[in-house]
């Protein structure tokens, strides 16, 4: 197996981190021990506890991409997941609702800086034909760390002292420590080196990914020809810098990222992994364990959907997936809030609440081998190589702004309304659906370079750029003049070309 699969598999661990706490908060706040430290968590409280880790995430995000283009992939995934560590730890030390939730802040600012980049980094490894299922990588771990969390949590709640909920916690800081000190031995990003200007360390990194040099080389000749004087200038200021993702050229891809991203948490997938157990005793699983177990069988369930369509997302279309999920989900979603808007679900008779527990299968299933694998890696493909960790930053951004509203809203929607917010996910995917109909062109199998390309020249896309004219336009356009570095690449292609024939006469 060459070495940028392995690479990609330690830095997806960022991943499985991320779902270990999705699987994990639901739980810990169900639990008697957490209930005894903290008291009854009233509703709105509740949704405050589980996504105060999310605004933090949504804020940083919007810096990681520049501070990833700063110093660079591996050592921002590494500040991100100290400080994750650390946020972790003051959770697992808390001894009151001020400390726990400035500690879940904590980590969520450390989340914002390392899950966003993981993608970039992996798909800037990996060659077009791999990059899919790679890339997929990060959403499967995802997926694993979820049923982790909530048998972790199945384990310890009958722990008779505050460690039945602290143990989640010691367990997410040592694994945010164990990929903080992964990254330091792990070779850089050869596209990063080159667009930095290091084409002597792009040439070593390279070799140790064990990648084609002669199609690396193909590919940068193209992203020079692509990229023309697009690139983002060295001079820039952060702020400049973050602008340069919503140019013309550029934000209609940046937009369509931030709109799919954001319409993956109102699908309502998170409302169902963080709130598991209260949707399931909802629906007539009373006991604590009864509900605590539906939850992790959701998490497998999650985990084994994910893992065929991990390693096949190349063999069918982003675009393809993305519809057959929107009309899966959609259905699932309104045909719960239909059974609870009709009465027809009593928690302890009737035939509809079994109907309820089957059909949230069903959704998690659907979203698990269409919008959670397709959307994120289509994310990030469809950047233009010299915008892609900015541009990404941002769709991650816009995927925890709306994680915390749906994290905040959902228990205060199940306590005042049984089907309201199955009715408001369930029309949400329909609209999400409606645009990817119309607005989302194909990129499986295509380079990087090719895909930016043929979003330039597809006129049904070009609605996006124009939605955020206006409001650009308004403000005092700052034009940078762009420095001539096509010499530059020219000089790192030829740079390498030179290394693969030394290469070719050693051998």
């Amino acid at each position: 197996m060459h070495n940028y699969i392995w690479a990609s598999i330690w830095v997806s661990f960022g991943g499985m981190l991320w779902g270990f706490d999705t699987g994990t908060i639901g739980p810990v706040t169900a639990m008697p021990g957490f209930l005894e430290s903290f008291g009854a968590l009233s509703p709105t409280v509740h949704g405050l506890v589980v996504s105060s880790i999310l605004l933090p995430a949504a804020f940083t995000s919007f810096f990681a991409g520049h501070l990833a283009d700063k110093v660079g992939r591996l050592n921002a995934i590494t500040i991100g997941a100290v400080i994750y560590a650390v946020g972790a730890a003051v959770e697992a030390g808390a001894v009151s609702l001020t400390m726990f939730i400035p500690g879940r802040a904590l980590a969520g600012i450390g989340e914002g800086f390392f899950l966003s980049t993981v993608v970039v980094y992996i798909c800037e490894i990996c060659p077009p034909e791999r990059r899919g299922p790679v890339a997929s990588l990060v959403q499967l771990l995802t997926t694993f760390g979820i049923p982790a969390g909530y048998f972790i949590c199945y384990g310890s709640v009958n722990i008779e002292s505050s460690y039945s909920w602290r143990i989640p916690f010691i367990l997410q800081a040592l694994l945010a420590v164990a990929l903080a000190c992964t990254c330091r031995f792990l070779p850089s990003s050869p596209r990063w080196e080159i667009d930095r200007g290091h084409p002597s360390q792009a040439g070593p990194a390279i070799d140790r990914l064990q990648l084609d040099i002669q199609q690396f080389q193909e590919e940068l000749e193209s992203a020079r020809k692509t990229a023309g004087d697009k690139r983002v200038p060295e001079t820039q200021k952060s702020y400049q810098r973050l602008l340069w993702v919503l140019r013309e050229d550029n934000r209609k891809q940046a937009f369509l990222g931030m709109f799919l991203m954001g319409a993956m948490q109102f699908s309502g997938i998170d409302a169902v992994l963080y709130y598991a157990p209260t949707v399931f005793r909802q629906a007539g699983l009373s006991s604590t364990q009864s509900s605590f177990l539906a939850s992790g069988i959701t998490g497998i369930v999650i985990f084994l959907s994910t893992l065929p369509a991990s390693f096949l997302s190349d063999k069918w279309g982003r675009r393809t997936s993305s519809l057959w999920g929107a009309g899966t989900m959609a259905f699932c979603m309104l045909l719960i809030g239909s059974l609870y808007a009709s009465g027809s679900v009593h928690p302890q008779h009737g035939a509809a609440r079994y109907v309820v527990i089957v059909t949230i299968y069903l959704f998690t299933v659907s979203y698990s081998i269409t919008w959670s694998v397709g959307f994120k890696l289509y994310v990030s493909e469809i950047q233009p190589p010299q915008t892609r960790a900015g541009a990404s930053s941002l769709a991650q951004s816009a995927n925890w702004v709306s994680n915390f509203i749906v994290a905040l809203i959902t228990p205060i929607f199940l306590d005042y309304s049984s089907f309201g917010a199955y009715y408001l996910f369930g029309i949400s995917i329909v609209g999400t659906g409606l645009l990817c109909l119309v607005y989302m062109p194909e990129s499986r199998g295509k380079s990087l370079q090719t895909i930016h390309r043929e979003f330039d020249e597809s006129l049904h896309v070009k609605v996006i750029s124009a939605i955020g004219r206006g409001w650009i336009g308004c403000t005092k356009k700052r034009e940078v003049e762009e420095p001539k570095r096509l010499e530059s690449t020219g000089t790192s292609i030829s740079e390498l070309s030179n290394l693969e024939k030394a290469r070719q006469r050693s051998s």
